[in-house]
């Protein structure tokens, strides 16, 4: 296993009336983040708040290219980016979730308190696959065939890239003091988005250089 200390390339926020940041996901131009009672875009580049949706928005956030998903409490919910409209709803085993990313076809799920990540049939909720963390899971996201999540325990935070078949820990990013995470995206290129908790912030974290097999 490779460690090393994260870099952040820019803060955004915070943001008037939004006091914490949960999930946070990417469709390519937009960063959209969860912030309770709202889902916000963001445009990465200005750092502009430039949308937002009326939404039950409190963990969890993924786009599978068309819609957004977004965990709240005990459902993930199907959303139209375009309209702001639930088209529908399939319950979140476990009846909660933190993370939440869209991969192969299917939605991963962070369980916090269980330390586990689900692979999820998006139209059922059925469980296809589980993954086992040794820390409290808050984020997760797919890039370039790479499981990367985030954690938050004990007072610090990290993103870790772990082998998809048995949760072996293979590369760790320590977030600096007071950078907690708790959502977590990837750009498809070099950075991370990463929601900060109660700072009320967004983190671009640079993603490691791929190493040559």
């Amino acid at each position: 296993m490779t460690r090393a200390a994260a870099e952040i390339l820019q803060e955004y926020g915070p943001f008037s009336g939004i006091e914490h940041v949960a999930g946070v996901t990417y469709d390519g131009q937009r960063v959209w983040f969860a912030s309770g009672d709202k889902l916000n875009a963001l445009n990465p580049e200005t750092g502009e708040k430039v949308g937002e949706i009326d939404v039950a928005a409190h963990a969890g956030t993924a786009f599978d290219g068309r819609h957004l998903f977004q965990l709240s409490a005990d459902r993930i919910q199907k959303i139209d980016p375009n309209t702001g409209r639930v088209l529908s709803t399939i319950p979140a085993p476990g009846g909660a979730g933190s993370g939440l990313a869209w991969a192969e076809g299917t939605l991963w799920m962070g369980q916090y308190r269980n330390r586990q990540i689900l692979q999820i049939d998006p139209d059922t909720g059925a469980v296809l696959r589980t993954i086992e963390s040794n820390r409290f899971v808050t984020g997760v996201t797919w890039v370039d065939g790479e499981l990367w999540h985030a954690t938050f325990e004990g007072d610090a935070s990290d993103l870790r890239r772990v082998d998809p078949r048995t949760g072996e820990v293979l590369e760790t990013l320590d977030m600096p003091p007071g950078a907690s995470v708790s959502g977590l995206e990837s750009d498809g290129g070099d950075r991370f988005f990463c929601g900060g908790g109660d700072s009320g912030k967004v983190r671009a974290v640079r993603r490691p250089k791929r190493r040559a097999a």
